[in-house]
């Protein structure tokens, strides 16, 4: 089987990983890939916003299976232009991926499904917007409604803060704005396989850390680390999410005549008055992928195609961000990176590249704001964390940064 993974982060290169790891897989392209997807995978250039380019591709590479990793696409139509020359695809169509498209369209979902989910509305106009902001009260919650790279939402005490964030989405004409109340609690992240059939397979819970510093602090960013399996978590919340949160979702969406297939993430909150959604995702999250994926035992494939249960390793893994100097804000890029095969070299650890590129010398640069994933297995959290702390510390890239609290326990906090 030929693979075509579509996009250029760590996502991509541990889906690369995963697939490598399967033997069903006999050929492997990522387009455009980075300097790490480059050692596994031919990679071709590609505008993953234009879906007959990206047909065209998948058609000229004899791909027998194409898995859209960025969100981007998805919302474009590619999965649509795909099966339109009967190409399989593995993700939603466009109508399917407003789910992430669309925060307001989301919400409307939600409703109609009875989703648990924070209150909020959706708005037009600055002064509407900013009379919600007085109404729910700090911590503010505004979310621009399209999509944004990860960093659309802003979460404040301060109102300045908020009436800043309000103006910036509604700055263009036809810009929409989300005003939600906060969520308190720990948060996790649920992805599940939707088939064409309806059915729903989950994979393991992770947590992601959202801000930048240490302590849940700073400003949003792509995520900073996650890890799994979430042993604090109350029995059977798999079970709990499946049910009341997305058998219904997937339900409501095929009612619609829009149904979902693909990747369903859905981000909650355990909040004291029981969970919440904070939001759905349409593909695999970065960076819980790369934690989830290390721990999987079936191979990829069957699970994405056949909606095999998983089998999964037993143990631990964790997954730490190296970010550029400057990020989230004004990353630097260009800067050489050394260490890679150190950090590599101990056991149980993959370095998985996003933003990176690499010279014809063999220099590997920075290429974006995530620059690195280190992601480490071990018999238990602890060893996890600690192996991927010592991997990451090996790495030398000038202003470089990293959170040093990935995995501790459920900081993180809901939005």
């Amino acid at each position: 089987m030929k693979v075509l993974v579509l996009g250029s982060g760590g996502r991509e290169h541990a889906l690369c990983r995963a697939f490598a790891r399967d033997p069903a897989v006999d050929a492997l392209v990522c387009a455009p890939g980075n300097a790490g997807t480059a050692e596994l995978a031919a990679s071709p250039r590609v505008d993953l916003g234009d879906p007959d380019a990206v047909a065209r591709l998948a058609a000229a590479t004899g791909a027998d299976l194409t898995v859209v990793g960025p969100e981007a696409p998805l919302v474009a139509g590619v999965v649509d232009e795909l099966r339109l020359r009967d190409l399989p695809a593995f993700g939603p169509d466009a109508a399917a991926a407003r789910l992430e498209g669309s925060k307001a369209f989301a919400k409307e979902v939600m409703r109609a499904a009875d989703v648990p989910t924070a209150a909020g509305r959706d708005h037009t106009v600055v002064e509407s917007a900013l009379a919600d902001l007085d109404e729910f009260g700090p911590p503010y919650v505004v979310k621009y409604d399209g999509l944004a790279g990860g960093k659309g939402v802003t979460v404040t005490d301060d109102r300045d803060a908020a009436v800043a964030a309000v103006r910036a989405s509604l700055s263009s004409p036809g810009d929409r704005v989300v005003i939600e109340e906060f969520l308190d609690g720990p948060e996790v992240s649920l992805f599940t396989v939707v088939t064409a059939a309806g059915a729903i397979v989950p994979l393991l819970p992770a947590q992601d850390h959202k801000r930048v510093g240490d302590g849940d602090t700073g400003p949003n960013t792509g995520g900073m680390g996650a890890y799994t399996p979430l042993t604090w978590a109350p029995d059977r919340l798999t079970d709990e999410i499946v049910r009341t949160v997305v058998a219904p979702t997937v339900a409501e969406m095929a009612w619609r005549g829009t149904p979902f297939t693909g990747l369903l993430y859905t981000g909650l909150a355990l909040t004291s008055r029981g969970l919440r959604v904070v939001e759905f995702n349409v593909r695999f999250g970065d960076p819980e992928v790369q934690a989830i994926l290390a721990l999987l035992e079936t191979p990829l494939t069957q699970v994405l195609t056949a909606a095999t249960a998983p089998v999964w390793r037993p143990g631990a893994a964790v997954t730490v961000v190296l970010a550029a100097a400057g990020y989230p804000e004004n990353p630097r890029l260009g800067d050489p990176i050394g260490g890679l095969a150190a950090a590599a070299a101990g056991p149980g650890v993959d370095v998985l590249h996003a933003g990176t590129v690499q010279d014809a010398d063999g220099t590997v640069r920075s290429a974006g704001g995530r620059v690195l994933s280190v992601t480490a297995t071990g018999p238990d959290l602890g060893s996890a964390r600690g192996s991927a702390y010592e991997a990451i510390g090996r790495i030398q890239l000038a202003g470089s940064h990293y959170r040093t609290d990935i995995g501790r326990g459920k900081e993180s906090k809901a939005s």
